[in-house]
Parts: structure tokens; sequence; C-alpha cells
């Protein structure tokens, strides 16, 4: 998977006001003083970078966090004019910036559509201001409400919103009342995720001392399934485990990372998938602001990627999409036969009800969208 395929590149901005309860990205708050260097390092590994991706186009841009738009839209403008002056930016390339609800404003909305910035990416997470106060957040449902329209009286058509479910104490009236208020808005695109306990968050540590009460799995359950029926009465067809959107409204960045397409990463802990290779940067930033300084970049890992561990992941992945995965398509590109390398594997999940085959094609059922998890560790 090397050569002339179009490529995603991906942004990371590790800066935030404050830290969610349930995020273990890397990300900081209180970092003001580093944010111009920061950006600056980012620039000089754009310009670094540049000769990897010679002859190659982006077809997506991805500025991610952290939360972008917490910065002066002047960065983000320096950090546009650096990859369209080192990269081959397509004419109609998808470029997102995440923005929490509660850092947005006129000018910057105004400031990164001017810069070429075509898709938002808000979040949300729930609509009741005492579950956002529960997760950390640092916005109200009212400021969702004002992002939005803000957005969309300036010309951004293409938003996303991010919702979570499964929160201890939301109630199913509450994941209605989320729902209904997003779809209220008539944005093309919805991610709904489940709520997921990581090790190194204050979430987790509440998990360990036995403070934590799991929400019922079964409502967790229906949660889901309803956001799926009502996103699709809406206009929004699911095309992947956990997100829905209506036409020509599929997060292309995304579907490039599930389609184990290529892609470059810039900035701290940022991660690359290119010419069979993967690798990121160091998560320390002031290292990473040192190596770009010295214009070698400090790297936490950097490996090949055999093709065993690629038919792998393109499995994986690939069964994430709702229009799963075509195991002759992939056997050609990795020359062997992968109906008969996951045979039994297949036939195993077909009688459990969790994958379906139709003609040289391979998805999740619906019993499978709930137990995925068990399909994927087949595949590892």
């Amino acid at each position: 998977m090397t050569g002339t395929q179009d490529i995603g590149i991906y942004i990371h901005i590790p800066f935030c006001v404050r830290k969610c309860r349930y995020c273990d990205f890397a990300s900081w708050s209180g970092m003001e003083s580093i944010w111009e260097p920061y950006i600056r390092a980012v620039v000089r590994e754009l310009e670094l970078k540049s000769e990897t991706a010679a002859g190659r186009r982006v077809m997506s841009l991805f500025i991610g966090g952290g939360t972008p738009s917490l910065l002066p839209y002047a960065f983000i403008l320096s950090i546009m004019d650096a990859v369209r002056r080192h990269y081959r930016l397509l004419p109609d390339a998808e470029i997102t910036i995440e923005a929490n609800p509660g850092t947005l404003d006129e000018d910057k909305v105004k400031a990164y559509l001017d810069a070429g910035i075509n898709r938002l990416s808000i979040g949300l997470q729930a609509y009741q201001d005492r579950l956002l106060k529960f997760l950390g957040r640092v916005h109200t449902a009212r400021q969702f409400d004002e992002a939005v329209s803000m957005a969309q009286r300036h010309g951004f058509s293409n938003i996303n919103a991010d919702i979570i479910f499964g929160i201890p104490h939301q109630t199913m009236d509450d994941w209605l009342e989320t729902l209904s208020r997003v779809l209220s808005h008539r944005i093309p695109h919805v991610s709904c995720y489940s709520l997921t306990i990581e090790e190194d968050t204050p979430f987790g540590r509440m998990k360990r001392e036995g403070k934590w009460q799991d929400p019922d799995e079964e409502l967790e359950r229906s949660m889901y399934h309803t956001a799926m029926e009502m996103l699709g009465e809406a206009g929004l067809e699911q095309y992947e485990l956990s997100n829905a959107a209506k036409p020509h409204h599929r997060c292309r960045h995304n579907m490039n990372y599930w389609q184990r397409g290529e892609y470059l990463g810039f900035g701290a802990a940022a991660h690359s998938f290119h010419n069979c290779q993967r690798s990121a940067n160091t998560s320390d930033i002031r290292l990473y602001m040192e190596g770009m300084a010295r214009g070698n970049p400090v790297l936490d890992e950097c490996y090949p990627v055999p093709d065993e561990e690629g038919l792998s992941e393109s499995m994986i992945l690939g069964l994430r999409l709702t229009e799963g995965v075509d195991l002759d398509e992939l056997s050609t590109v990795y020359h062997t036969d992968v109906r008969l390398k996951y045979r039994e594997k297949l036939e195993k999940l077909a009688e459990r009800k969790l994958v379906e085959l139709e003609g040289s094609v391979v998805r999740l059922t619906k019993r499978g969208m709930d137990l995925a998890n068990q399909v994927f560790v087949e595949f590892i």
C-alpha cells in the first residue's frame, strides 16, 4: 500500500482549558506559555516531512486535540499556511478542526472559513449541564446551541457533533433529549460513543477505588440502538459502529483510517502510517519541540508493518464499517486466499450470528455490532 494513493494529514494540538475526567489523550491545560513555540515546531515538522509526501495528494486534513479551538486563530492560520506551502491539498479536500463549544467565537469561525477549513467537529457529549459537569466539560448545553448556530450563520454546512451514552446517572430521557437537540440543528454528521473508562484518568481511579457506578448494560445497549434508529429516521445513515451521516458527509479522514489508507501525523503524540511503516512522535511536548528545533524528530515508536499484521488490521478496521469487508479484494491486496485463511473463524462467527456473509463480503450483524470486540479478537 505504497506509492501513489492520496493521503491524510493529522495535526495534534495538545492543549485544553481543563482535562475531561474520562480523557486519556495527550493533552494538557495551563500551558499557554508554550503555545507559540509549539506551533512553530509543528510548522517546522510540516516542512521537514514534506519530502516524505512528494508526489502525493492530501485528501483530508484533521486538526485535533486537545482543543484546537482554544488557541488564537492566528496559530491555526499558521498551520494552514504551512500545509498549503508544503503539500498538495486536493481542491475538494476535507479540512476539519475540532472545537469545544465554550471556546468558539465569531472571529475564530470566520477565520477558519477564510483559511479553507470546511468541516467543524463540535464536542457536545451531553445536553444536560449536570452530566457535562460530571464529565469535567468546560461548556454548557446552551453554548453548544450557540456554537452550531454561529457556525451555520457564517457558512459552515459540514458539522459533526460528538455525543456520549452510558454515563452514570444518565437516563433514557436525558439521551433522547441530547439526540433531539442535536437533530434539531440539522447537522449532517453525528458520532455516538459509549463512555469508556481508561485506566490513567480520574474516572479510572474512581473505578479502582470502588467509587464507580457502572451504568446498566441493557440501558446502554438500548441507548445505542435508539440513537441509530433516530439518526436513521432523520436521514443520517449509520456507516460505522459509532458514526452516522447524511449522504456525502461521511468523515473522509476517518474513512481513510478504517480503510487502512496512509496518513502523516504532526505534533506531539501524533501517529503516522506511511510506506507500510508505523511511527509515533514522542508525547513529551518539550522533547518534541527540542527535536524539531534540531530538525530531528523524537519518536516513541517506528516499525514496519508486515503483511500478516496488515491483513489483521484490515479485517478489524473494515468490520467497523457497515458495508463490511470484501474478502476477495483483500486476497488481491495481500496475495493470499483470505476466505480460506479465515474460513473456520468466519463460520463460527456466522453460527453465533455475529457476522453475515454475502458473496465475498463479510459484515457485522446487529448482534455483532453489540458484541464487536468478540468478533475483532478473532482476527488479532
